[in-house]
């Protein structure tokens, strides 16, 4: 934090005084010590009560190293733990290992336990269920191989099936041979289904139409890989490849066709499995595979608990056209649901009267003029309703959107982002958009303090502003670009305070969240280089630091919430035990966050009517499923000062 934003006592000022005095002695003798005589009055400035009161405070949680992950995902569990997510990591040598990690850390006690992960989950998508486990969906098949990288020839492959009798199985490594000899193995399981029949009026010779039966053949695609390095092993034109060790009917009727098997870049693949994490046994328990494999997907709880899932790369690498499905947590079972576009990780919101609404911001992958475009969808009518007037729309990649406190305001925020790719170019804009109005459109927000600004996190908190902190002004961070800085956005006069710095840089793969005591805590971060002249191999940032906001610093005793209501229904009133009723200003129920990769559909903030009783007060809980999903909360009421308590664990059916 710069002097400039701390108003100094006059003790504060004498011992400034004193500081300069000596700066200016040992600057003549030591470089060194000025530098670290001025961190040291840093350090003496930002301990003070007066600084914490008006700024708050950071503090660094440095996790024992048996312990330590690579923090990509993170979701608060409703037992007030967190589950962090590496799964490889962003590291190929754990994902050729078969390495995959996850964490669970109780923030109050303070301990750290690994948890079996059963398959990479790393850039997958979760969300928490109505009943408090977590779905996590999608992960990684295989890591990108760039251009002057690749060695043996890879491309997709389309697995053809003419067998209307069956469905035919194709193991990972079957092996495809082509007209020449080459071999070409595949690297991942599928199915293909039976072929169809169909039935059409054709002529006949002598010109008369009568039914014929007609069979169609069914396909999927799979990503091969040449078993043989040489650049005479590129498929550069339309050529069928039988299967290796299939004769007689099976092998002319199951084949493969491929055009395009080439040495150019080879990106990431997704994978179709599917898992929930269950709080309780603290075991993941894999349910069924999706239809589509998925790298990057964005999951978003319905009104009806069902779990819309969008977008993604799938298992040869490119984005999905649009095929979406939705999960049943009843049935653990997945079904096909309304086609539309989205590039990955698309910030999708479940508005009020049950539709979804896209930000404009979202991953990155998929084409730089293609579904960048916010609007609402209609996801049941599959309709798409452009909504205008969002700035600097090609420079939304990486950037986070909120839907600002409460929600029953439903106005959306989007913070900064960058022009698709590694491009250095990033945005400050903020823009906001009312959803509740007859014809919604983008309105400019106050300019984000630090200037441009990509991977910001942003955490809505208790008392109806918007923690936001971290990013950085350049692609992961390039050119030592991580930007210091935490700001506090207030809704109700649509500006930006100052918050007290962080010290720990994050950019790409850095979450941050609100735990039930009213702080912050922030996750990784994975810069693309270690140093300002990106000449260094980077370090994934493996400490937590956690901001104490200034609300907790102004004296006295933060109201609390004694007992009451931990089950309650849409519509229904719930009463809640406290000695301070009095002094309540307001009551919220806040949905914990499940972030990656600075998307947090998930969290919101409900503002509950309330009236207070002798022992304590009695909420009433909005009726609509689409404002207030099912699930678990957290209630935090707060006093006149907006200093909240510690939150009570509400479920909500």
């Amino acid at each position: 934090m710069s002097e400039s934003f701390f108003q100094p006592t006059l003790r504060t000022k004498r011992l400034a005084i004193g500081s300069t005095v000596f700066l200016a002695f040992t600057g003549m003798n030591a470089p060194a010590a000025v530098g670290f005589a001025q961190e040291k009055y840093h350090q003496y400035v930002i301990s003070q009560p007066e600084y914490k009161r008006q700024y708050g405070s950071w503090s660094t949680l440095n996790i024992p190293e048996e312990f330590q992950v690579n923090a990509i995902h993170a979701t608060l569990l409703n037992d007030g733990k967190v589950l962090i997510i590496a799964g490889s990591g962003n590291e190929k040598d754990n994902f050729k290992a078969g390495t995959f990690k996850t964490l669970l850390w109780d923030p109050v006690a303070n301990t750290y336990k690994l948890i079996k992960t059963p398959a990479d989950m790393f850039c997958s998508g979760h969300v928490s269920l109505a009943d408090g486990r977590v779905l996590v969906a999608g992960g990684t098949l295989r890591y990108e191989v760039l251009k002057g990288d690749v060695t043996k020839a890879g491309g997709t492959m389309q697995v053809r099936n003419e067998d209307p009798n069956r469905p035919r199985k194709v193991p990972k490594g079957t092996v495809f041979v082509s007209p020449s000899g080459d071999e070409y193995v595949t690297n991942d399981d599928l199915t293909v289904p039976a072929a169809s029949k169909v039935t059409k009026m054709v002529k006949n010779k002598l010109g008369v139409k009568a039914p014929k039966t007609v069979v169609v053949t069914a396909q999927q695609a799979v990503f091969v890989e040449a078993r043989a390095k040489g650049k005479d092993k590129a498929v550069r034109k339309m050529t069928q490849f039988r299967v290796k060790g299939l004769t007689g009917n099976s092998g002319e009727t199951l084949y493969g066709m491929a055009k395009a098997i080439n040495f150019n870049k080879q990106d990431y693949q997704g994978i179709k499995a599917a898992y929930e994490f269950d709080p309780n046994t603290e075991m993941y328990v894999k349910v069924e595979s999706m239809q589509y494999a998925r790298w990057y997907p964005t999951l978003v709880q319905l009104a009806d608990n069902k779990i819309m899932t969008v977008s993604g790369l799938d298992d040869t690498g490119y984005i999905l056209g649009g095929q979406n499905e939705t999960y049943d947590p009843k049935t653990r079972t997945w079904s096909p649901a309304a086609t539309h576009y989205f590039p990955t990780y698309p910030a999708l919101f479940l508005t009020a009267d049950q539709k979804l609404f896209y930000s404009g911001s979202n991953g990155g992958y998929g084409p730089p003029t293609k579904g960048r475009v916010p609007g609402i969808w209609d996801y049941k009518k599959n309709t798409f309703t452009v909504v205008p007037g969002l700035r600097d729309a090609n420079t939304r990649e990486t950037s986070p959107s909120v839907l600002l406190p409460p929600a029953q305001d439903q106005k959306v925020m989007v913070l900064g982002g960058g022009k698709p790719g590694e491009s250095k170019v990033s945005t400050a804009h903020t823009d906001i958009v009312d959803l509740s109005a007859q014809d919604p459109k983008f309105t400019a927000g106050p300019d984000l303090p630090a200037g441009g600004t990509r991977y910001l996190s942003a955490v809505i908190m208790p008392d109806d502003t918007v923690f936001t902190t971290g990013g950085s002004a350049d692609y992961r961070g390039k050119h030592g670009s991580d930007i210091l800085k935490a700001q506090t956005y207030h809704p109700s006069t649509n500006t930006f305070t100052r918050a007290a710095d962080p010290t720990v840089g994050r950019d790409y793969h850095s979450e941050a969240l609100l735990l039930p005591d009213g702080r912050v805590v922030t996750f990784g971060s994975n810069p693309l280089f270690g140093d300002k002249n990106d000449t260094l191999p980077p370090t994934f940032e493996k400490r937590i630091e956690i901001y104490t906001p200034a609300y907790l610093y102004q004296g006295g005793k933060r109201p609390e919430v004694t007992g009451g209501t931990t089950q309650t229904t849409r519509g229904a009133s719930a009463r809640f035990t406290t000695p301070d009723a009095s002094k309540i200003a307001t009551v919220r129920l806040m949905r914990p966050s499940s972030v990656t990769h600075v998307t947090d559909v998930q969290q919101r903030s409900i503002a509950l009517n309330f009236t207070k009783t002798a022992t304590g007060i009695t909420t009433d809980i909005p009726k609509n499923p689409a404002l207030v999903p099912s699930g678990w909360y957290m209630l935090f009421v707060t006093d006149k000062q907006g200093v909240p308590s510690v939150a009570r664990w509400v479920h909500v059916k």
